[in-house]
């Protein structure tokens, strides 16, 4: 589970430990996802915190070395790491637009990569993979996280094409705009933080965002056994707001 110390990785970590799946939780923020892990333990689960940079290949395969030194073979991967700035391509800096492309979607590539191995060995996994609905509408002031969304739906797709013959299926979980600390931290600057909030609220028809659980609720599905038909789709979880 990358990602996992905070917002919607958070929000999954604690539904696969409630489904009593041993959890990994990756994160950059190493001493977050050990605070996680260690309240997922004091409920009776299974936690392993890793601190993982998901653009950095060697810090990868050292999380997975670490991930198979105390727990064994990985058989399910969750891709939420993510980061956006807002911006249209005139407004994001090179330096900015790359940074969101190499988190979201060089290091899907780089985990999923590094994961598939332990999953093509016992003919099975399931991968979810976390997009937006900002890849597949347009929203203002997105580029460049649009951009590395709509990547990542198409990775899902590529994956689905490539290893489900292999016993391995992928999908991908796209949510609409939910209320984490993420959307506070992007909003802050704005003059009028609250108005700010309520308009990305209104986006959705039925008036409100969603939550980080329901999100988790949903990535849940996907890896669990009422999607054993599910091969290369994606859940939009998105308050209706791509139905309109």
């Amino acid at each position: 589970m990358t990602g996992g110390a905070s917002g919607i990785g958070r929000a999954i970590v604690k539904r696969l430990a409630h489904e009593a799946l041993a959890v990994v939780v990756a994160d950059v923020d190493g001493d977050g996802a050990e605070r996680l892990a260690e309240q997922v333990r004091r409920g009776g689960g299974q936690a392993l915190a890793v601190p993982m940079d998901v653009t950095d290949e060697a810090a990868v395969m050292g999380a997975i070395d670490m991930v198979h030194s105390r727990l064994g073979p990985i058989h399910a991967l969750v891709n939420n790491a993510g980061i956006g700035v807002a911006g249209t391509v005139l407004d994001t800096s090179p330096a900015d637009f790359q940074a969101v492309m190499a988190v979201n979607v060089v290091g899907t590539y780089l985990v999923t990569r590094h994961v598939l191995p332990d999953m093509l060995a016992c003919h099975a996994g399931t991968i979810v993979n976390v997009g937006s609905v900002a890849g597949l509408v347009g929203i203002r002031d997105r580029a460049a996280y649009s951009a590395s969304k709509g990547a990542v739906l198409a990775m899902t797709r590529a994956l689905h094409a490539d290893f489900h013959d292999r016993g391995i299926r992928v999908n991908a979980v796209v949510p609409g705009t939910v209320d984490t600390p993420w959307v506070d931290r992007i909003t802050a600057g704005a003059p009028d933080p609250g108005a700010t909030k309520r308009g990305m609220a209104a986006r959705q028809p039925i008036g409100r965002m969603g939550t980080a659980d329901e999100i988790a609720d949903a990535v849940w599905f996907l890896m669990g056994p009422g999607a054993s038909f599910v091969y290369g789709s994606w859940l939009v979880v998105d308050g209706g707001l791509t139905a309109l």
